[in-house]
């Protein structure tokens, strides 16, 4: 997808889940067009940091070695330090080169998520990632009350050509409900504002049992946390927490992450949900990001598009809000 924006956004964008990151051992990842390695010291903690050695350019991700908080390049065995800096050369142990330094992303983990925090300069967080169930503090039930998102209710789509602007500008549509996943009403946008760096926004249901348009049968709400993602959780016959995230890959590309939080059953003290209810939550509300990607895989930007009336000042607004997030010009794909 050709944006008239840059592929390299500022903000906390997700990475992956907390268990694909395994204590000891060095992961290769890519992403905002850069080769990264991650790792996860001996105490647990984990970095994240340009992936390839200042010495001779061999891939950290690639056969790296967990070495107490460093992490050890498989070509010459040169040590790296959380701060990205050269801690030990083993040929000669007492003179580290301290000039030497990779880029390193701050890293946060929350209730099994991982994100990083992209600056296209390397500047450090202008604010902090928001937490998952520290939003909405209306909604009392904590992470004990959910059943783990993942491994099974959480999906990842690699490599698809969807920007993050465009993830986040489905805050402004309900209409698209109706059409492409296939709701029976078509929900309302019934408040929305900026906070800094966040958009809040409430969507109704409205209650087909009702003769009064103003009673809703579902309602949700949602925080976009910049343009990586949005930290959602519905109120009304169903009350469950979720996040759906979009982090780019390189010019033209992004993975996304859809996780969910769904509540248990009174008395169920179990980390995993039971089958019927991984089947259920799989079949009505994992497919929909494939429903949206029906769309954007195929949609063409349109920089000045012909709004109705409803949709006009909640959608340009919005676009307006994103401005914030972009520090680079767009790359020329032309």
């Amino acid at each position: 997808m050709k944006v008239p924006f840059t592929w390299k956004v500022t903000g906390w964008f997700m990475i992956g889940w907390s268990p694909e990151f395994v204590p000891g051992q060095s992961r290769a990842l890519h992403y905002f067009d850069e080769d990264l390695v991650a790792y996860r010291d001996a105490r647990g903690e984990l970095h994240v940091m340009e992936a390839h050695c200042k010495h001779m350019g061999a891939h950290l991700g690639h056969g790296g070695a967990v070495v107490e908080d460093r992490l050890e390049c498989p070509f010459h065995g040169w040590q790296w330090g959380p701060d990205g800096c050269n801690k030990f050369i083993p040929y000669q142990p007492d003179r580290p080169n301290k000039a030497l330094r990779l880029r390193v992303y701050p890293v946060r983990e929350q209730h099994g998520c991982v994100f990083v925090w992209h600056h296209p300069d390397g500047a450090e967080p202008h604010w902090e990632m928001p937490d998952i169930f520290g939003k909405f503090p209306q909604f009392t039930t904590g992470p004990q009350g959910y059943y783990r998102a993942f491994p099974e209710f959480s999906r990842r789509l690699e490599g698809e050509p969807v920007h993050p602007q465009i993830v986040a500008e489905n805050a402004a549509d309900s209409a698209h409900f109706q059409y492409v996943h296939h709701a029976t009403v078509t929900p309302r946008v019934l408040e929305w504002k900026m906070v800094d760096q966040e958009w809040h926004f409430v969507a109704g249901f409205p209650d087909e049992r009702s003769e009064d348009p103003e009673q809703m049968a579902l309602r949700f709400h949602s925080h976009l946390f910049g343009l990586g993602g949005a930290i959602s959780i519905f109120e009304g016959v169903q009350q469950h927490r979720l996040i759906f995230a979009c982090t780019p890959v390189d010019e033209g590309r992004s993975d996304l992450f859809y996780s969910i939080w769904w509540p248990r059953i009174p008395g169920d003290d179990s980390d995993a949900p039971p089958e019927d209810v991984r089947a259920r939550v799989e079949k009505q509300f994992l497919i929909t990001v494939e429903d949206d990607l029906g769309i954007w895989r195929y949609q063409r930007y349109i920089e000045n598009p012909a709004l109705s009336k409803v949709d006009a000042k909640p959608f340009m607004t919005l676009r307006k809000w994103a401005t914030q997030f972009y520090d680079v010009p767009p790359t020329d794909l032309s």
